[in-house]
């Protein structure tokens, strides 16, 4: 159980969930936006996260939408777990990715806004966001905001304080290119990865993004370079080890040396199946 009291709401639309943070901000509640939620309710039963009010952003019908728009754009909602993501067979990185984050029961609960805003390190569901040169839609007291993803997202989702993310776009003809997927684990199938590598090839080159190698998830163009400028595959695998090689991490998990073999090995395995894609 959570150790304290808290007020929940559960607006029905977007102006309501930003009314109310601000009313609730302004009488000290401390408001918090609520997906899935599982991140936040861990965090609150260990005693690292307090709020006075929550607002559960569900039933905004914006936040669970999952369509082609009239631009050929892929909307997904925030609210979308992981689990429907990946049964809608819409996004085929998206889903590959979002089907190794935990088990499946934690993923009928994980939200793609949670996954998105969350502090563990890791936040694998924008590796395919970043390749993919998808968009942020965010509202908060300065009303409905977009922006690419480039600029929203550096290490972290650098959200306005008192925003929340509405939903993700994608182009039609992204969300459909040759892909790759690879995660690296010490000993689980749903273990923190030692390192996960997620792009996509589009005209002719090849786009990447990590998730485990340093303390957040990032797309290098760097290293995109290095991928389509090298023929041979062992040289290119280690141009890349050689150039992230004084940031990877060093940790319970594993050891920075023991990822840089895991990545070299991983760049010369994504360079042999995608070369003839």
């Amino acid at each position: 159980m959570i150790p304290f009291e808290f007020d929940y709401y559960k607006p029905a639309t977007i102006q309501e969930a930003t009314e109310a943070y601000c009313q609730l901000e302004a009488a000290g509640k401390e408001p918090v936006y609520y997906g899935g939620g599982s991140e936040l309710i861990s965090m609150a039963r260990l005693g690292n996260l307090h709020f006075g009010s929550v607002i559960d952003i569900k039933a905004i019908p914006e936040c669970k939408v999952l369509e082609y728009d009239r631009d050929n754009q892929l909307v997904l909602g925030s609210a979308l777990t992981l689990s429907e993501i990946c049964e809608s067979k819409q996004f085929p990185l998206l889903e590959k990715t979002a089907g190794r984050i935990a088990d499946h029961t934690m993923q009928c609960k994980i939200t793609l806004g949670g996954n998105l805003a969350s502090t563990i390190l890791y936040r694998e569901t924008v590796l395919p966001l970043l390749v993919a040169d998808s968009r942020i839609t965010i509202a908060g007291k300065d009303g409905i905001r977009d922006f690419p993803i480039s600029r929203i997202f550096d290490k972290r989702l650098n959200l306005p304080k008192g925003s929340f993310v509405v939903r993700v776009s994608t182009e039609k003809g992204v969300v459909g290119s040759p892909y790759f997927h690879i995660k690296k684990t010490r000993n689980e199938k749903i273990d923190y990865p030692l390192i996960t590598v997620a792009g996509i090839k589009t005209s002719g080159r090849l786009r990447i993004a990590f998730s485990g190698l340093l303390p957040y998830p990032f797309r290098s163009i760097k290293v995109e370079n290095i991928l389509n400028e090298f023929d041979d595959e062992t040289v290119c695998a280690m141009e890349v080890v050689n150039f992230l090689s004084d940031k990877i991490l060093s940790d319970i998990n594993g050891s920075s040396e023991y990822r840089k073999f895991e990545l070299k090995n991983t760049i010369i395995n994504v360079l042999e199946t995608m070369k003839d894609v």
